[in-house]
């Protein structure tokens, strides 16, 4: 079996692959306060509950934009698992061409989204990943790595709104049925809904005018994609597992680089 992480600023997605198919996934907090000895003990409860076990681990691999966590999850591979993990960053084989000014400024979860989206969907492809930030991608029919664009993501902007404004409460994001609310909550969770839908489409409809390409494919990934794009008219096809399936195309390629020791 192949554990995989994707470990973003705030949640670290867990994917186990069996013989090639993801048998399970989880949504844990990312803490880079958490040791590895408490990493190991919160996957060893959802192995048990899953029947699952360490044992049966062959191979890590992890992706993450938040590099204090990288030798926590090394030392708990390492110690409960017994096993070099392989780590998405610079030196690894992606097979991408990134033609991004500095390629080692381009944020791991956006090539393992890439390396995904190619493999999984036909080029061109606009690829929008909304986690603590949105980030949008763009691979040409050349299968060009293009760059793309980085925007506050909805959770931070909804913490901002709360922290920043002394009135208004915490809320959770929901679609609305109108944009004209009569009650604070509502008007909250219709501005910060559909404002970010509204800035999916205009960014993705820019993006298109300036790629100037037919047939673009957009794919969006992330907690709430699912969400956004009940209400987008630029979202063709909504992939969760999207980050998942590109760390286990990386693992096949870069597998020499990890394994039991």
């Amino acid at each position: 079996m192949l554990l995989a992480f994707d470990v973003g600023n705030t949640n670290i997605v867990c994917g186990v692959y069996k013989d090639r198919k993801l048998i399970k996934n989880w949504r844990i907090a990312t803490d880079t306060l958490q040791t590895a000895d408490g990493y190991a003990a919160l996957l060893g409860t959802l192995f048990h509950l899953n029947q699952l076990e360490f044992d049966d681990v062959e191979d890590i691999i992890i992706t993450t934009v938040v590099p204090p966590i990288i030798p926590i999850l090394e030392t708990m591979s390492h110690r409960y698992f017994h096993v070099k993990p392989v780590l998405v960053g610079p030196g690894i084989k992606t097979g991408l061409n990134i033609l991004y000014d500095n390629p080692k400024e381009l944020g791991a979860d956006r090539i393992v989204n890439a390396v995904a989206a190619i493999a999984e969907y036909d080029c061109p492809l606009i690829i929008i990943d909304m986690g603590t930030a949105t980030t949008f991608c763009v691979v040409d029919t050349k299968e060009n790595y293009l760059g793309g664009a980085v925007a506050p993501g909805i959770g931070i902007s909804m913490e901002a709104l709360f922290q920043r404004a002394s009135k208004l409460p915490r809320i959770e994001l929901v679609k609305t049925p109108n944009i004209i609310c009569r009650n604070t909550v509502s008007a909250m969770q219709a501005g910060i809904y559909y404002g970010f839908v509204g800035q999916i489409d205009e960014i993705v409809k820019r993006i298109k005018e300036e790629l100037n390409e037919q047939n673009v494919k957009v794919i969006a990934t992330g907690g709430l994609a699912t969400l956004i794009a009940k209400s987008s008219s630029t979202i063709d096809i909504v992939d969760p597992m999207l980050t998942l399936k590109g760390l286990l195309i990386l693992y096949e390629k870069n597998k020499n680089e990890g394994g039991r020791k």
